[in-house]
């Protein structure tokens, strides 16, 4: 037996601990009206007498019905469900939690035989690959004109106006499949800060966002972002999905915090199959 099966048992035999009961858990409180109670496996009323299985003596025994308090009995018994139901929902999530740590430890499994790396990233997959996506540095570049015309006056006129630049007019992550799945894997809040973002080409490089910098220095960002569903799958594992099919050109995943986005950013390009 591996350790892995072994791990897997250990839990599972956890999660049916709490589903099967032992003798003692199986065992109710009949109440009685002068505060003491009986341990019973099971008890029935017939007209004035109570008649119970105790657990003590292990044998059937009858009381008259005027001792028992039936109010506390049913209030124990609805206790006892209750603490029941949350064991039971408990061992669920601890067994959930542990599947999900182990597939995971062992590359999250995207499709039959195929899993995802176990390092932290952001990965596609185009319905037959796993494909690491490579993080580009983004650049900042000044409008000359606007810097120029500034320059020319006493004062500032224009807001100073900046681009987040990729070097080139393409990236070098294509794909055909027009709306691939992305798995964003990472320990912290990088995931659910991700967007996609539809990035400008041009001969040179590509553009990714505006940035204007106002006449107190204070900067503001633009883009356009595309709608992605986003789903967490496992611990640390979330699924990212365009919410429509992209057409040709280029994109780039950023990470952006507080309207900020970070520069180093996933890019990749769309070439629809023919």
């Amino acid at each position: 037996m591996t350790r892995r099966t072994i791990a897997i048992s250990f839990w599972t035999l956890l999660f049916l601990s709490v589903l099967a009961p032992s003798h003692l858990d199986a065992a109710s409180k009949l109440y009685l009206k002068d505060g003491t109670y009986q341990l019973v496996k099971s008890y029935e009323v017939k007209g004035d007498r109570v008649r119970y299985y105790s657990v003590e003596r292990s044998e059937w025994e009858e009381i008259p019905t005027a001792l028992v308090d039936f109010d506390a009995t049913h209030r124990a018994e609805q206790q006892e469900q209750a603490v029941k139901a949350k064991q039971l929902q408990e061992a669920k999530q601890i067994e959930q939690k542990h599947i999900s740590q182990q597939m995971v430890a062992n590359g999250f499994p995207v499709a039959p035989g195929v899993r995802l790396p176990q390092d932290q990233g952001l990965f596609a997959f185009d319905g037959t690959l796993v494909i690491p996506l490579v993080q580009s540095d983004g650049d900042e570049v000044q409008d000359r004109k606007r810097m120029a015309l500034n320059l020319a006056v006493p004062a500032p006129l224009l807001k100073r106006r900046l681009w987040v630049v990729l070097a080139g007019p393409k990236a070098a992550i294509r794909f055909h499949n027009v709306q691939p799945t992305f798995y964003a894997q990472f320990p912290d809040s990088t995931a659910a800060n991700l967007q996609l973002i539809p990035v400008k080409s041009t001969k040179q490089d590509r553009v990714v966002e505006n940035v204007d910098v106002g006449l107190k220095g204070k900067p503001t960002e633009s883009r356009v972002s595309i709608p992605i569903r986003r789903t967490q799958v496992a611990p640390g594992v979330y699924k990212l999905e365009p919410a429509k099919p992209l057409g040709a050109g280029e994109y780039a995943f950023g990470e952006i915090k507080n309207n900020k986005m970070n520069l180093d950013v996933w890019d990749f390009g769309i070439d629809p199959a023919r």
